[in-house]
């Protein structure tokens, strides 16, 4: 038995090129486009933040929409089992009052993703929404009398809702929708201290992009401080160099998140993860820069 029979147990299905798919169906961009125009529209102050997850540190949607699922899950192996109907409906109904701030949440995220992620998007709400509605029939036959037809619901329900989580997933680490893309520059910059250049080359306020080694970071001059950090943001790896400096933050060109200067830390998304900072110090007219504890 050759390495490749051990790691291809489903021999001829290509799962991930599968869920690659919609990614790729640019018939999808007109709906996409209007529906992220809307979103993106709405009124919701501070509480876009919330649901983009910000006081959480990461994404807030991935963590309500185990409520949903786990509730389906469970009223459907209830079903299975043969247990009493009233605690498979008690589930169903629960996971449906949780699915409008799941919704909320998944939204907001999606209208700040790229085409092709929100291609994909698209096609996970919209699965996410035909599950609800089966567990919408299902909870109605229940209530009817009709335990028969709301199992057959509800397990479709759950059917359909565990390949919209297949796809979230997809969605959210391998085309990394959700990861914070500049998590790994303190550690693939070189250990120590490294000159970015002279003092004199870095005007009060203005951002400026160097390298340290492979990695870039942005440079910003506060009178005598300088602050480092990672230029990728970590929402969807924008350049900050090409973003404005306020009020002790640098805002993301791309979608508008703001980091604090002094810690990295994001004050408005959509970015959830602080963006990685170095430490600084100057040497005669020059400034160095090497990662925190290295």
């Amino acid at each position: 038995m050759d390495g490749s029979t051990l790691h291809t147990p489903l021999r001829g299905v290509d799962l991930p090129s599968w869920l690659d798919a919609p990614s790729r169906w640019q018939a999808l961009d007109p709906v996409s486009d209007a529906l992220q125009h809307a979103v993106a529209g709405l009124p919701l102050g501070p509480a876009r933040d919330v649901l983009h997850g910000v006081p959480l540190g990461h994404p807030l949607h991935p963590a309500l929409a185990q409520v949903p699922i786990g509730c389906w899950l469970s009223a459907s192996l209830l079903d299975l089992a043969g247990a009493p109907p009233e605690a498979a409906g008690r589930l169903t109904a629960a996971g449906l009052a949780a699915v409008l701030p799941t919704l909320w949440a998944g939204w907001v995220d999606w209208a700040d993703l790229p085409p092709t992620h929100r291609r994909t998007g698209l096609v996970h709400a919209l699965g996410a929404v035909t599950a609800a509605g089966l567990h919408v029939l299902s909870l109605r036959a229940r209530r009817r009398g009709d335990q028969a037809a709301g199992r057959r619901y509800g397990l479709c329900g759950t059917a359909v809702v565990s390949a919209v989580a297949a796809l979230g997933a997809h969605l959210a680490y391998r085309q990394a929708a959700g990861a914070a893309h500049a998590e790994a520059a303190p550690r693939l910059a070189p250990p120590g201290w490294h000159s970015v250049g002279a003092v004199a080359e870095f005007p009060v306020g203005v951002p400026v992009r160097r390298m340290l080694g492979e990695v870039p970071v942005v440079v910003i001059r506060s009178g005598d401080r300088f602050d480092v950090l990672a230029d990728r943001c970590t929402h969807m790896a924008g350049s900050l160099s090409e973003g404005e400096v306020a009020d002790g933050c640098i805002r993301c060109p791309l979608h508008g998140s703001r980091f604090r200067l002094a810690d990295g830390r994001p004050v408005h998304g959509p970015a959830t993860a602080p963006q990685p900072r170095f430490e600084t110090r100057m040497l005669t007219d020059r400034l160095e820069v090497r990662p925190q504890g290295g």
